[in-house]
């Protein structure tokens, strides 16, 4: 992924307004992140933990949706499985829901899948950051097609929220 400036990020909402994206708390540390090894940039609000935000940028064009974890972690104490990256967690995987964008979101329509609570498929799926024991069943495929297969997932859930 390419680096993306704060003014990048906060044009790339697709599903809130233009305000609701001025207001929102975005990492003050950019220029710190492994940009080479995101397939997208993900990060909770630090004043509003229930809110997360996701930026993926495709063909040169930044796409971020808001989202709300509105019971922070599912299943404490079972393993629960991130529906992008596929690793699997003891309580370490949220239930994230996006309002959907444009008029179906104005409605109250929306679309939530199961994604790591912090965020961090990218450095999962690559062996970068730990989940525990357990935490990356063991495949025969590379590491290209499991990052493919995650960027899928993600492509999957973007198209429900911008259909």
């Amino acid at each position: 992924m390419k680096p993306l400036t704060e003014q990048e990020i906060r044009a790339a909402f697709v599903n809130c307004s233009k305000g609701e994206a001025g207001r929102l708390s975005v990492p003050r540390d950019l220029d710190e992140r492994p940009w080479d090894d995101l397939e997208y940039l993900g990060w909770r609000d630090p004043q509003a933990p229930d809110r997360t935000y996701l930026v993926v940028e495709r063909d040169g064009t930044a796409r971020a949706v808001a989202m709300r974890s509105p019971n922070h972690l599912v299943g404490q104490g079972k393993r629960n499985m991130c529906s992008l990256c596929l690793t699997t967690h003891s309580a370490g995987v949220s239930l994230m829901v996006a309002p959907k964008a444009g008029k179906a979101g104005k409605q109250g329509n929306s679309v939530g899948t199961y994604i790591c609570s912090d965020l961090a498929c990218s450095l999962y799926v690559r062996g970068m950051k730990d989940a525990g024991i357990g935490g990356r069943l063991h495949e025969t495929i590379t590491l290209d097609e499991k990052i493919q297969r995650m960027v899928v997932n993600l492509s999957g859930f973007l198209a429900k929220v911008t259909s």
